[in-house]
Parts: structure tokens; C-alpha cells; sequence
């Protein structure tokens, strides 16, 4: 039998082991309609201190709560946009069963679980399981698919263990280095940190998707035998599952549960212009000015932190931006929107710290006095001795450091924001220490990002900005809702780290979080002068063309397109002229992205997934349906293998040459260009390639 995604369904070994004793199902209890209730479309089961509750959410969704004794809701996390689905529900002495559209879960007692959760997808009269509870079939080595162990003010460690499929991949989780595209295998460990964003919603390919509806410290492991849940501290296990008949499907049903990205302005498909660092009022203009002097097209220029006379006064330094008024003027003038990174701290001899101290305004250690030496961040030291992080999740932090960012940023006429960082900054061993307004750090680590993106977008919205994108460092479930944009942050300069966050990118894309941002170029930046460094930038901003949003930063003394060195000016000067002749089609996608939650950038298995070689390829991708990218990664690589699939013939964008789709073909990559097909005839996107050659 096989799924619409063209995958063989197989046995669990568990469960086939129950077809060879047949003595387990002769010891099947009976009178699970004694535990098992229909509360007005939620389907309720208790047993032995365990409370299990099914919704129907949204469509062909299901949302599953499981509460134990002494636990219950601190908040619905991403899962905050309520569902009026009601479900259908059938329950006997045997099974109970509650339906949404194409997915059903189906409770029954087993020998070693009662309770035990199975979920289908229904195809027609059909339905054909999908995901399982894990059935560890005899009790002498049973730890429990569902398991709570307290710890104290009402917080568990908890686990869930889920039975994969054989040959299941599984796509999404964030931003991580894992080597791949594919999870499988991989153990990801559930915290935020600049380089790693944790967004734990992930798509499988037997064609459902599941959220982790938790923010808690934890893990992922997609083991080979199962794949375990763990949270280091919840109130009671929540997740969403969700079937549909392609990826697209699945990612619209997911958006539509916990939020769709805000529509995205024309401004933000161009250039945005950033390094560590412009230092002066002087040097960010001047860079302004030579852009427009050479008529090469760019959207944004961004201001980055230490613009501050002292962390804390969120305001730009007088000695370096003397005229800020007449600066922002001359931006619009020219048609450049400027985006600042204020940041998030405050040092003792800020102006805002002593409020903010006395106000408990800021997030600190558990049982630590609010003014203790101990709540300093000594990650943060370089910002000044004592810096300290505000908290927001609390309101009135949140409220005061808008009306900051508003006074001395937003009434200037400075109206886009890099949320760096968007992550606690303690030292990642002391993350379990940590107390939020919200909660304990342990509880809801994983939400601070969020919570410090829906501030400023609420914040920028009541003010009238209408066009909301965030460049942020870290991003969770729900973050597109704020107009997030992720970016990794920190990565070296190096091809090894652009094939590596190529791959996490296509994962962040499966996230439901749509607009990635590039970091062209890299960040750490070892040897600025070396011809391998020079072919490095050419090759990243070719690639960067084609990512939702396309950004360069570094730390180097020189990030502009005329300052690289080399001859690499030419070739960064036809990326950036091939992404403007793109805006139209870039844009087409980021409404389609907004409206039905489809990540622009993603892996090829997306759109081909009855092509069982795409499941392979994890080095090309596309942007869009009609656009086949397939980037270089090696330094003085002229040529690669590109993989073009089969259902559709393709068109060289540079050469207008037409390739029957399902073979493997040898690309030219000479240096003034990556290889790039065009799904079947589009002569608008052939035009766009072909501009370059007229320039």
C-alpha cells in the first residue's frame, strides 16, 4: 500500500509481534467506554492519573493534550488561535475513535499500555495509519509511551515515544546543523541560541505534519526504532498532528492553526545591506550614496548595535549620529529604508536601568533577590559590566521598552527592526535556572523569541506601520505571525558552512516560517583577502539570490559589493541585478507564503514527491515551483551534477536549452553563474535571466 507521497507503508515490528502471540489479544481488557467520554466533540479518556483529550484543530487537524495528576495549562503556547472544529466521535467497550476530515485517532488498550494512540489518514473509504504510540509489547522492559515524572511546582519531566515508520524522513525543527535535509536520525536539542533556532513542528514523509506545542528545555530524538519526545519541565504533553495529500497541503493546514505570515512589503524582496559594523552617521551615509552613485539597486541598510552611547539608552550616540532627523531624510530621499539592532540589555549606568531593576522589569535567576549581583549576564559582559536582559514576557517590560524604541527609533522615522538577539542570553548550562515572568526558564525557554517579536510587531502596528519584517536570531512556533525573519547568525565564512546552512535553511522553510533571510557571506570572517574567500562571496551571493530574503552581513572591514576585492565586483553586481529582475516573481511567492503558508525556498521532494529520487537530493532546491537552484558549495568548482525531475521538462535559464525531466545532467557552473532550470515554458523567467546578458 502506499501514501499519496509515493511511500510504502510498512508494519510496525511492534505491532506485528502482536499478530504472532496471540495471547495478547485474548488479554485485552474490555469496558473502555467506562473511561472514555464525548464532551461535546473533545474526546476524553482518564486512566490512573492521566487525563487524555483529543480536538478536532482546524482542518484535518487533531490537537492532543495529556494531563497528569497535579498537572494543567500554563498557556496555549502557539496553539492560541482557537478552533471551532468539533470532531466526530464514536466510542465502544473496545476502541474510541474521534475523526477531523482526512485524520482520525483511535484509542484502544493494549497488553502494555492503556490508552494507547494510534492516528490515520483517511483516503476516501480508506485509511491507512500513519503515526503510533510505541508498543514495547511486554512489560519487562516498558519505561511508558506517556510518561510524567514530577518535579515540583507543578512541572514534570515528561517524554513521548512514537513509533516510526520504516524508511519515514522526517523535515523542519528550525534552524539546526545536522549534517542533512533528512532528520532521521538526528537527536536536536530543544533550546534557542544565535546559530540555532528550535522551531518544533516537523513533516513526515508518510504525509502528516506534528507540533510540538511545548518550550520547554528538552530533546528530539528521530531514532531508527522510535522517536522520542522530551521536555525537561512541562505542566502536561501538547501537540498537534495534521494530514494532507501533498506538503503544501500539510503546511496550510499548519498555518492556518498557528498563524499565517503578515503580507510582505515590495521593499524587502531587494538587497538588505548590513556588516559589523557602520560605525558612524558619516560612513552609513556614504555607503548610501555610492550605492545610488553606481545604480545599484539596494532596499535596506542596516545600523547595527554599539550605536549607543550605553546599553540601555536605546538611542543612537550624538558624537557619531549627529543629525539622525536629517540622516533618515536623506535614506527616504533616496529611496533606502534603514533597519537598527537595538538590542535587549542594560547596564547600571543606563538611564533605564534603575526603573527597570526597580520594576522587575528584567528576567532574572529563580530564588534570587530582583536586584542580586547574581541576575548579571556574564555573556553579555562586553556590553558592559552588570548588563542585564529584559523580560518579555512580562507586559510592563514589554510596554516600556516599545515606548523607548518608539521615541528615539520610530518617531525619527526608523521603522524596521533586527532582533538580534531574540534568544536569553545566559550561559546555556545555567538556561534551567532561569526564571521569565511568564514562568520558569525551563517551562518556556523556547518562547522568548516570540514573545519578543509579537512586542515589537504589536508595538510597530499601534504606531501605523504597516509593512512589518524582522531579521530575528532565534524564532519558534508562531514566529511568522510577527513578520520573522530568521536568519543564522555567527556562521563562518567558509563553503563548508554554505553547504551546511543551505541544508538547515531548507529545514527552517519546512518550520512554517517562510521568510528566511540569507547571511551572505558569513559572518566570522578569518581571511578577507584570499581568492578563496573572494569565490566564496561570488558563490554565496548567487545563492542568496535566490532565499526569501536576500542579506549580507559579516564581520569584515569591507561587506560592500565594490569593497570585496578581486574581480568578485562584477559578479556580485549580476546577483544583484538578477534578484531585481526577480522581484516580481519573488514577490508572487512571498503572497503565496503569506496567504497559504508555502515555504518560496524548499527542498525539491516538495513539489515532486512522486519522484522518489528528490528524497535524495538535498544540494539543489527550489524557489517557487518554476525555479530549480542548485547552488556551488566547493571552492573552484566549474561544473556539478544536477538532478532535474522527471514529470516536467526543464530550461537552462542561461542557455535556453530544454532537458526532458528524470535524468541527471552535467551543469556548467563557470563562475559568473550556478546552474538554474525553469519548469516547462515561462518566458517571463527566461526574460529575467536573459536581462543580465543586456546590461
Amino acid at each position: 500500500m502506499k501514501t499519496s507521497f509515493g511511500i510504502t507503508f510498512l508494519s510496525f515490528s511492534a505491532v506485528a509481534l502482536t499478530v504472532c502471540v496471540p495471547a495478547l489479544a485474548a488479554d485485552t481488557p474490555k469496558g473502555l467506554d467506562t473511561r472514555a467520554r464525548n464532551e461535546n466533540g473533545r474526546l476524553i479518556y482518564s486512566y490512573q492519573g492521566q487525563t487524555v483529550m483529543i480536538d478536532a484543530w482546524g482542518n484535518d487537524g487533531l490537537r492532543v493534550r495529556v494531563v497528569p495528576r497535579g498537572g494543567g495549562q500554563t498557556s496555549d503556547w502557539a496553539l492560541d488561535i482557537p478552533s471551532e472544529t468539533k470532531g466526530q466521535i464514536e466510542i465502544t467497550p473496545t476502541e474510541a475513535t474521534i475523526r477531523n476530515g482526512k485524520i482520525s485517532a483511535q484509542i484502544h488498550d493494549i497488553y502494555t499500555q492503556k490508552g494507547h494512540l494510534q492516528f490515520f489518514k483517511h483516503i476516501g473509504d480508506k485509511k491507512e495509519l500513519i503515526v503510533s504510540e510505541y508498543d514495547y509489547v511486554v512489560n519487562a522492559h516498558n519505561p511508558g509511551t506517556r510518561t510524567f515524572k514530577p518535579l515540583g511546582d507543578g512541572l514534570f519531566q515528561s517524554e513521548l515515544h512514537l513509533a516510526p515508520r520504516q524508511g519515514e524522513r522526517f523535515y523542519g525543527m528550525g534552524l539546526n546543523s545536522t549534517g542533512g535535509v533528512n532528520l532521521k536520525g538526528s537527536v536536536i536539542d530543544l533550546y534557542q541560541r544565535h546559530v540555532k533556532h528550535v522551531v518544533p513542528f516537523v513533516v513526515s514523509s508518510e504525509g502528516y505534519g506534528f507540533l510540538w506545542n511545548n518550550p520547554s528545555l528538552g530533546r528530539v530524538e528521530f531514532g531508527n526504532n522510535r522517536t522520542r519526545w522530551v521536555s525537561y519541565g512541562c505542566r502536561q504533553l501538547d501537540y498537534y498532528i495534521t494530514a494532507g495529500d501533498s506538503y503544501a497541503e500539510i503546511m496550510e493546514h499548519y498555518a492556518d492553526v498557528a498563524g499565517h505570515a503578515p503580507e510582505f512589503p515590495y521593499w524587502a524582496s531587494g538587497l538588505w545591506q548590513c556588516k559589523l559594523r557602520y560605525k558612524t552617521q558619516e560612513e552609513f551615509l556614504g555607503v548610501a550614496r555610492e550605492f545610488k552613485r553606481r545604480s545599484l539597486p539596494v532596499s535596506v541598510l542596516v545600523i547595527d548595535f554599539l550605536h549607543w552611547d550605553v546599553a540601555g539608552n536605546w538611542k543612537l550616540d550624538p558624537k557619531y549620529w549627529p543629525d539622525p532627523t536629517a540622516m533618515v531624510k536623506e535614506m527616504n530621499d533616496l529611496g533606502i529604508r534603514i533597519m537598527i539592532s537595538p538590542w535587549i540589555f542594560a547596564v547600571p549606568e543606563s538611564e533605564n536601568f534603575a526603573y527597570m531593576r526597580d520594576h522587575d522589569l528584567f528576567i532574572h535567576y529563580k530564588n534570587t533577590p530582583i536586584q542580586g549581583n547574581r541576575d548579571n549576564i556574564p555573556g553579555a559582559r562586553f556590553l558592559g559590566e552588570g548588563a542585564r536582559q529584559y523580560d518579555p514576557t512580562n507586559p510592563e517590560a514589554a510596554k516600556f521598552l516599545w515606548s523607548k524604541w518608539k521615541q528615539n527609533y520610530f518617531d525619527l522615522g526608523i521603522r524596521t527592526f533586527w532582533l538580534d538577539p531574540s534568544d536569553d542570553f545566559h550561559e546555556i548550562q545555567d538556561y534551567d535556572q532561569v526564571q521569565y515572568h511568564i514562568g520558569p526558564a525551563t517551562e518556556a525557554h523556547g518562547y522568548y523569541p516570540v514573545a519578543h517579536q509579537k512586542n515589537i510587531y504589536e508595538g510597530l502596528v499601534s504606531a501605523g506601520e504597516k509593512e512589518v519584517v524582522t531579521i530575528c536570531r532565534s524564532s519558534w512556533a508562531g514566529s511568522q505571525r510577527y513578520g520573522a525573519a530568521p536568519a543564522a547568525h555567527d556562521i563562518f565564512s567558509s563553503f563548508e558552512h554554505l553547504e551546511e546552512y543551505l541544508k538547515a535553511g531548507l529545514n527552517l522553510a519546512m518550520s512554517g516560517i517562510p521568510w528566511g533571510a540569507s547571511e551572505i557571506g558569513g559572518f566570522i570572517t578569518q581571511d578577507n583577502s584570499s581568492p578563496c574567500f573572494h569565490e566564496l562571496m561570488i558563490r554565496w551571493y548567487q545563492y542568496g539570490v535566490f532565499t526569501p530574503v536576500f542579506r549580507t552581513h559579516g564581520n569584515r572591514p569591507n561587506n560592500e559589493a565594490w569593497t570585496i576585492g578581486g574581480d568578485t565586483y562584477p559578479h556580485i553586481r549580476a546577483a544583484i541585478m538578477l534578484r531585481e529582475h526577480l522581484r516580481p516573481y519573488v514577490m508572487a511567492q512571498m503572497n503565496l507564503a503569506s496567504q497559504k503558508g508555502l515555504p518560496p525556498m524548499r527542498p525539491v521532494f516538495f513539489d515532486f514527491a512522486s519522484d522518489p529520487k528528490t528524497a535524495e537530493i538535498e544540494d539543489q532546491f527550489l524557489f517557487g515551483p518554476d525555479l530549480l537552484v542548485a547552488p556551488i558549495t566547493k571552492y573552484e568548482a566549474r561544473s556539478r551534477d544536477v538532478y532535474l525531475p522527471v514529470g516536467t521538462d526543464w530550461t537552462d535559464a542561461w542557455t535556453g536549452r530544454k532537458f526532458t525531466g528524470g535524468q541527471v545532467i552535467k551543469a556548467d557552473a563557470p563562475i559568473e553563474h550556478i546552474p538554474a532550470y525553469i519548469r516547462g515554458d515561462n518566458p517571463g523567467l527566461l526574460r529575467a535571466f536573459q536581462k543580465l546578458y543586456e546590461q
